[in-house]
């Protein structure tokens, strides 16, 4: 096994490789079997996408910060969420809560196109970024309010990674038919549901996947960062 020691600390740590392996080993002890995400995961290399103190848990189920008081969740979770939504190629996707990039990132390997919308212009930026230095030209990433994200559909899959206390309608509107919603639903002091609603005709099958606890929407763009 190819393991390194961190320097004047006596810990060691995975390769990137040996992580992501680690990772799929999880998963499967899970029962998740997703193929096609494991690869698109795998061809996008997580730790590219975390501050350079953290880029050791890439591959974990940690909950890690993210610059303007934010955080990227854990892999596990996060490919739950994505192997829930079950994207096709064809699909054209909306993420509100952009974050790091990493998510939009692997779902345009699985997509035809990737909207994703974020309040912070310093992540919007960094997102941008990332997805130039790794070639990834699917991937339209606007500074906005998701709240008010009601242009450019119809879409085939929507994920959301802000909290309403309510289900939000206006994106369930924004769903083509056979369209998948995921996104938390409960109080935003407290813990929510991830629910998966799936368009079935002129009505919506919700599943709730799991409790989870993410931040509330917060009103327009950030102003400064």
């Amino acid at each position: 096994m190819n393991i390194h020691m961190q320097a004047n600390t006596g810990q060691y740590r995975m390769s990137s490789k040996e992580g992501f392996a680690s990772f799929v080993l999880r998963m499967r002890s899970r029962g998740l079997h997703d193929q096609r995400l494991f690869a698109a995961i795998e061809a996008t290399p997580r730790q590219h996408f975390l501050n350079s103190a953290y880029q050791d848990f890439a591959y974990s189920n940690r909950v890690l910060p993210l610059p303007c008081g934010e955080s990227i969740e854990g892999l596990d979770d996060q490919a739950r969420f994505l192997s829930a939504l079950a994207i096709e190629p064809g699909h054209r996707v909306l993420e509100i809560g952009t974050g790091s990039g990493f998510t939009a990132a692997v779902m345009a390997r699985l997509a035809a196109r990737v909207t994703t919308i974020e309040r912070y212009k310093t992540l919007a930026e960094a997102a941008r970024n990332q997805f130039q230095a790794h070639q990834i030209e699917n991937v339209v990433c606007k500074h906005a309010d998701g709240r008010n994200a009601t242009a450019g559909g119809p879409y085939d899959r929507i994920i959301v990674w802000l909290s309403s206390e309510a289900m939000p309608r206006q994106y369930l509107d924004l769903l083509a038919t056979h369209g998948v919603l995921i996104t938390p639903v409960g109080q935003g002091d407290g813990q929510q549901v991830m629910c998966r609603m799936a368009k079935v005709g002129s009505r919506f099958e919700r599943e709730d996947l799991m409790t989870v606890r993410y931040q509330p929407f917060i009103e327009g763009p950030a102003a400064f960062l």
